[in-house]
Order: C-alpha cells, then structure tokens, then sequence
C-alpha cells in the first residue's frame, strides 16, 4: 500500500548523507565508464569544445558537460571508486563546468542542436545531471566544483521559471529541474513556477499511461520526474501517477523484458527497448511501498538501469528491496483508453490494437515475434486498413473502416479552372461512379494463439494483401519466394516460425495473385514478409497458433 504522507514526510526527515553501500560491480561499471569518458574529455583550453567532446556528426550538445560532471563527481564522491578525491579529477570537472557555461545563452536557456534553440525544456533535461553533480559536489565538499557549477544553475533557475514548453513530459522535466536548483539554491518563484505547471494536472489516462503513451522514452521521463519532485518538493500526491504507470507497464512487458512500444506517439514507436530507464522510481518506490512486484522488475535491470549518483543522493535506494512478487504472466487486458489488449499466456505475448493503427496484431512466443499482421487493397491508392472503430464482440473484438473514393464531373456552372486551383476546386465539383469499400476485421483469442478474420467487400475485383512482418532472425518454413529481398509468398496451407525451439504456425494461405507492393499502403517493416494474396469480395480467416 502507498505511504500515508506523514510516513512521507518521516522518511525524508534524515539528514542527507553520501550512501556508502554501493554495489562494487555497479561502482566497477562506473569507473570504467569514467575512464572513457577521460579519454574522450578535449582538455586543450584552446579548443572550442574544451571541457567536452563532439558526438558523431561532430555537434558540441550541453548536455555533453552535464553528463561528464555527474559522472566524475560520483566517481570523485564515492570511497570505493578508484577515483575517490583524486585531484587530477576536480580539475576535469572545471573544465565540463567552464563547457556547460559556454553553451548556456545569455537568457539562460541553451541549443539542442538537432532540433529545439533557446529551449527551456531542453535546459531543463541538462540540469537533471548539472543539478545532481551540484548537489554531489556541495555535500562531499568538492567546493571548487560546486563554485564552478553555480553560476550556470543560478543563471539557469531564471530562465526555468519564465521559459515555456512543446510537449506535455517538458511540464514535468522543468518542474524536476526547478525542484532541484530549488533545493540547493531556495527562491520562491522557482516553486511557484513548479506550481503553476502542476495545476495542470498531470496527463495519465484510465489505463495508466501519460499523453505521450511513449513507454520506452518519457514514460520514464515522467516518472522520474514526477519522483524527483515528490521528494525535492515534499509532494507525496505526486508518487500516486508514477505507481500506476509502473503498475500499468508490468502489462507491458513482453516475456524477455522488451516493452510493448507500439502505443507510443513519439519517436520510440516501435522500437526495441527493455525496463532499464524505469530503474531509479521502481527501485525507489519497491522500497518505500515494500512492493514485491516493482522490486522484482528493479531487480532485472539492476545492472543495466542503476546509477552511481543515483545511490549517493538517494541513501534510502541502498535499502534492501522487498522479496519478489511473481509478474503478471497469465492475462488477457482490454485497455480502453489505450484502445488494445494485451494478452500473456506463459511465453506467449500478444498486442491487438484496435483502433488507428494498422499492425492489428503482433504477437511471439520466446525469441520467435511476429512483429505486425496487416492488409491493405488496391482500393484507389488509399486501401491501407487503419480501424476506425471497434467494439467488443463475444470471444474478442470488430474493427471497421470505410473508404471512398468518387470520379469527378465538370464544374457546374462552367468556369475556367488554372493549374494552379486544380485541387483546390475539387471539392466543388458533382460526384459519379463512387466506389466503395467496407473492411472488417474480427480478432478473437484461440487456444494457445488468434484467429484474424477479414472481410473486404462492395467493389469486387480488387486486389488485397496480408502482410506478416516476421523478425529477421526467424527462420520460415512452408512459404515460396516473392519478389525482393526476404520476401514470400504463403499461396496454401500452414507457414511455421522458428526460432531454436520457439515456433508460431499460421495460414492457411491463399494466393490468388503476387501482387505485394501495392500501391498506397504502407512501406514494408523492418525484417521479413510473408504475403497471403487475394481478391474483394474476400472473406478469410488466418490463424496463427503455438504448436504443442
């Protein structure tokens, strides 16, 4: 059960202190992290990038110095690092501080190169490392680093607290970062401005999930930043989002630990990534709540999510963590606000989306992943299926779309149409021969897999593909080559995936033609495709099975 605030508040009431009871292999990864990041450091004063490095397009990012002051000062701070108060160590710190300051704009605001200039947000992901290396520095008594820091925190909590944002996690990131000057440098109008973002409400849905629905990327953002305010700030209120997205994550996990990522409306969409930036506010609140379940996740990315600086400005993350609860591994979830269901039987993991999304279904078993079932017609350039509605149906879920698509007749009354208006006056002119197209799809949960049931019907003749984008290490079996590179075709029977021991079987197949790239659907995914081919009216049921 969450903490009662009184409980909060007494579990915030120790001095702070430096934690000593740091993992050796994580304080081991650390320096040897440090050791590279030396290397890398450009110490010739002369240098336009001194005190930092180039990344590889050779851009000079701020946050380049932030992340080597927290890193080093850790180092530096922590009595089993091979680099506790070595002297050579403060001097490299200097410089990172000198770098951060010389990339920080007059307004206090700095660049992130590739995309945002004079951005406050982006200053704000700067001070979450600037902010820590600060506070490590002023308590392990690193003054000359912490002198060298405070000039560009100091400069910084003016633009934070009058500088606006572009996405709904930048709320939460500048309020982290107001919440961290705040405490080693307090002024009134730094909290305020905290208060003023935070009577916004923060953006969680039913299901658990932020705005952004980014659950690789800033969901954990936002968790951390709303956990680092909590305890900066004194909000325990602000705890409750961060647990139920941590409870709403455990139903996204795939067997492996990879993240359900199709959701996401950022760039992480579909990309592969495991639990390791959720560390710090699972291992926290694992703690502080005596959650088995968090602290079994914590555990698991232990060594790919923990953070030196971390352990040392959290002394209480060096507590034990609470035995593991076992993970949900057995559930099938609607997630309505979400608009998919998740589905976990042991091994098997599955993803339908509902609504919008054109990778109706994805599902694996062990290392064998389907990554996305779809289908798109020739229908006019624009017969990709794309939901537009759903509702659950018994033993699973409809989904429809319908398409359009007219001719055009003269303009009435006549006039004279410039190149130019083309388009433009096309919505003002009559409509014939509008042809039409209906798609339905039914997904239902069978046994040990699914039953993917397609309709496609009122303007016959049309030629449509299923698309099964399999991952590029899976060997397939049952199938012919199609034209290009891992490409084929299922025209009859039963396909079968394998990856070692692992196998999803699905078909039956149907080609009645191998027309795969059709014209107006989506461009082919990373991985390999197995195409079923057919023509409207179409009424066809795949199946897709884990054999026994």
């Amino acid at each position: 059960m969450p903490i009662s605030r009184r409980e909060f508040a007494a579990a915030l009431a120790a001095p702070a202190v430096l934690s000593t009871k740091v993992d050796a292999a994580l304080v081991k990864r650390h320096d040897e992290a440090v050791e590279r990041m030396l290397k890398q450091q450009i110490t010739d004063s002369s240098h336009p990038g001194a005190g930092g490095y180039a990344d590889e397009y050779g851009l000079f990012h701020p946050g380049t110095g932030a992340g080597l002051l927290e890193a080093f000062i850790a180092a530096w701070a922590c009595p089993q690092s091979r680099h506790h108060h070595v002297a050579a160590l403060v001097e490299r710190m200097k410089l990172a501080a000198g770098y951060l300051l010389k990339r920080q704009h007059e307004d206090g605001t700095v660049d992130l190169l590739t995309t945002n200039f004079h951005s406050t947000p982006d200053l704000g992901f700067v001070i979450h490392g600037a902010a820590a290396a600060g506070w490590l520095a002023r308590e392990s008594g690193a003054k000359e680093v912490w002198a060298a820091i405070e000039p560009f925190l100091r400069k910084a909590g003016g633009a934070l607290s009058r500088g606006g944002v572009h996405t709904p996690n930048h709320r939460w990131v500048v309020c982290e970062a107001l919440a961290q000057i705040n405490e080693l440098m307090p002024d009134a109008k730094l909290v305020r401005r905290v208060e003023q973002w935070l009577a916004e409400g923060i953006d969680i849905d039913a299901d658990g999930q932020y705005n952004e629905r980014s659950t690789s990327i800033y969901n954990p953002v936002t968790d951390k930043a709303l956990l680092v305010t909590a305890l900066k700030l004194k909000k325990p209120e602000l705890l409750e989002p961060v647990r139920r997205n941590l409870e709403s994550m455990l139903f996204l996990v795939h067997p492996d630990g990879e993240v359900v990522t199709e959701i996401s409306t950022r760039q992480d969409q579909y990309n592969r990534a495991g639990m390791e930036r959720y560390w710090l506010p699972l291992r926290y609140l694992a703690i502080l709540d005596g959650d088995g379940q968090l602290a079994e996740v914590a555990r698991r990315v232990e060594e790919r999510g923990a953070s030196l600086s971390a352990y040392l400005r959290y002394p209480e993350l060096s507590k034990p963590l609470p035995a593991a609860a076992p993970l949900p591994d057995n559930f099938h979830r609607l997630m309505p606000a979400l608009q998919i269901a998740r589905v976990r039987r042991g091994g098997l993991s599955a993803t339908m989306m509902l609504n919008g999304n054109s990778r109706m279904l994805a599902m694996r078993q062990g290392g064998c992943v389907v990554e996305a079932v779809r289908f798109a017609s020739a229908f006019f350039g624009k017969g990709q299926f794309r939901p537009a509605k759903w509702e659950k149906v018994e033993g699973g879920y409809r989904m429809t779309q319908s398409l359009t698509a007219p001719y055009y007749q003269p303009l009435n009354p006549p006039r004279r149409v410039d190149a130019a208006e083309y388009a433009a006056v096309r919505s003002l002119r009559p409509q014939s021969e509008v042809q039409r197209m209906e798609y339905t799809v039914t997904l239902r949960e069978q046994g040990r897999g699914f039953r993917v049931e397609i309709e496609a019907q009122r303007t016959d003749g049309v030629p449509l593909t299923v698309e099964v984008t399999l991952r590029e290490n899976v060997k397939i079996e049952g199938v012919e080559p199609a034209r290009g590179q891992d490409a084929y075709l299922l025209k009859s029977g039963y396909a079968t995936a394998r990856v070692g021991s692992d196998a999803i079987r699905f078909g039956p197949g149907f080609g009645e033609h191998a027309y795969t790239d059709v014209r107006g659907a989506e461009g082919r995914l990373a991985g390999q495709s197995v195409y079923l081919c057919g023509f409207t009216p179409l009424k066809r049921t795949i199946e897709f099975s884990v054999p026994t």
